[in-house]
């Protein structure tokens, strides 16, 4: 599903205009954005849990040259979903 489609959908369920959904998915983004950043994470029930995990600094070699470089610290955005969603995705994967 596109984000078009999304807006759409959400349009027609929540009797929302298009541009107020998308106003409310921006404030829902930057909330999101801002508390994770914050080192805080974001629990939606049925979903999942949203957070960011720092990554310590590592060293890398490239592989043409040979020449090590140090790759700072960052962090990454990390999702953990919702039991409901883990056991749908087994059921998935053990039907095919």
């Amino acid at each position: 599903m596109k984000d078009v489609e999304l807006v759409t959908a959400l349009s027609a369920q929540t009797n929302l205009s298009p541009r107020e959904v998308i106003d409310v998915l921006s404030a829902f983004y930057k909330l999101m954005g801002d508390v994770i950043t914050n080192g805080g994470s974001i629990n939606i029930n049925g979903l999942g849990q949203f957070e960011a995990k720092k990554k310590g600094e590592r060293i890398s070699v490239n592989p043409t040259n040979g020449k090590r470089y140090l790759i700072p610290p960052k962090l990454t955005p990390v999702y953990k979903p919702a039991p409901y969603w883990r056991s749908y995705l087994k059921k998935l994967d053990n039907n095919e």
